[in-house]
């Protein structure tokens, strides 16, 4: 099945990295994954993630250490730690814990970084399926600016494809769904590694099992489009995005950017949702353990901006500690049905900081958002022209996030917003 048939909508799901950084432990996951059964699966959430350093038995919080010891087979491959994932004991990986979560109804995804282990390098391990060694095929000038674990591989060697068959033949006999591969689609440091990209492509399709194939870090540079379209099923527009609203100011212009590249089975990617209670063990985004500290508008202007452009959904915090508050904000259906069935969003126009996107309901009506993204109380307006409407015939006009019907218009839109505030209606 080629890449572009499966993640047939923007995917949704929860990742460890925003509450637990390098650190979640097996029942933490397993704690998350029963919560989305329960409470979201309905709602189209499905993919629970275990985000960087499984292999890491001593990690202690989002910030690494350099150089540590990490767990690996006898083929330069990375193993979960057993003292944080006991069912992986005896040799078993992961699939232990994937079929917990295939259990549930949900499907399961790790983290990995491009390369291979530094370790398996100066140890020069053996490579499953070729003679070559692990310092054969290793670019050590090719390292991550940001982590000490692997160097990359180099693609003219030989046996650098048969590495990275060796790892993704591991990850489909464990069951895999999702694999986000880190420290490749950036180019602020280093170049994207666009052939390390294509050989993990070719690795997951030698794999004999559909996997979801998600680039970090951001902000992946917009001349590589078509090679992320190509090859991936989402890719990171930004670096880490954290719960600071000059950051979901800033992801306004990025989504700008990348509409036109929005299509079935690749989905530029804003990153994670901080949201409800984050930080337990992560030091990054410039706070420790928290509740987020978007305001509620700002957490319903940043849903509305990733549902109506379509990017993936991957909550970042706790589920178990979700509020009411929260959990509304995950389980709205006609909120996620812009997510999943809508096309062709545009922004049509940004002026003073107040914003207009629409896009197309699959039964032929409209959607519209509104932003205000001042520090100030702003009126925002649309005309039924600007969004391509008949002036003239009368729109029924219903608020998505209130799920009530407003007055009928036939010329177009006013809304007085809060700063940071926004709104979300379907026209028909």
């Amino acid at each position: 099945m080629k890449h572009y048939q499966h993640a047939l909508t923007p995917p949704m799901g929860w990742n460890s990295w925003d509450c637990y950084g390098a650190t979640v432990r097996e029942d933490e996951v397993k704690g998350n994954a029963e919560y989305m059964a329960k409470h979201l699966k309905d709602y189209g959430w499905e993919y629970v993630i275990v985000d960087i350093q499984w292999s890491e038995p001593e990690a202690v919080s989002s910030a690494y250490r350099q150089f540590a010891p990490l767990d690996m087979d006898e083929y330069s491959r990375l193993v979960p730690s057993i003292n944080r994932f006991p069912s992986a004991e005896g040799g078993k990986g992961f699939k232990p814990l994937a079929d917990y979560v295939h259990n549930l109804g949900l499907k399961f995804g790790i983290h990995i970084m491009r390369g291979i282990p530094r370790q398996a390098v100066h140890q020069n391990t053996k490579i499953l399926g070729t003679d070559s060694s692990a310092r054969e095929i290793a670019h050590p000038n090719s390292i991550c600016p940001w982590n000490t674990d692997m160097y990359g591989v180099d693609p003219s060697k030989e046996g650098s494809q048969a590495y990275y068959d060796s790892l993704f033949k591991l990850y489909a006999e464990w069951n895999v769904d999702f694999v986000k591969v880190d420290d490749i689609a950036d180019s602020k440091l280093y170049s994207t590694h666009t052939e390390e990209i294509k050989m993990i492509r070719k690795a997951i399709d030698n794999s004999g099992r559909p996997m979801v194939l998600s680039l970090s870090p951001g902000p992946a540079p917009l001349e590589y489009a078509s090679v992320f379209e190509e090859n991936a099923n989402m890719w990171r527009m930004t670096d880490d995005y954290w719960d600071l609203w000059h950051l979901l100011h800033g992801m306004f212009e990025r989504c700008y950017k990348w509409s036109k590249n929005v299509g079935l089975g690749h989905w530029p990617d804003a990153d994670m949702l901080p949201l409800g209670h984050i930080g337990l063990r992560s030091v990054d985004g410039g706070g420790g353990d928290r509740w987020t500290r978007f305001t509620k508008d700002e957490q319903v202007t940043m849903m509305t901006l990733w549902s109506i452009f379509r990017s993936p959904l991957m909550f970042g915090g706790e589920l178990r500690d979700n509020d009411d508050w929260t959990l509304s904000l995950l389980t709205n259906p006609e909120v996620i049905h812009v997510l999943q069935n809508s096309e062709d969003a545009r922004q049509v126009y940004r002026e003073d900081d107040e914003i207009v996107w629409t896009s197309q309901a699959s039964d032929g009506n409209s959607y519209v958002a509104l932003f205000n993204i001042s520090d100030e109380q702003r009126t925002v307006s649309v005309s039924l022209e600007q969004l391509g409407l008949n002036v003239g015939e009368q729109c029924q006009v219903r608020d998505l996030w209130k799920r009530n019907d407003l007055p009928t218009t036939s010329s177009g839109i006013d809304v007085s917003l809060a700063p940071h505030a926004s709104v979300l209606y379907k026209l028909s």
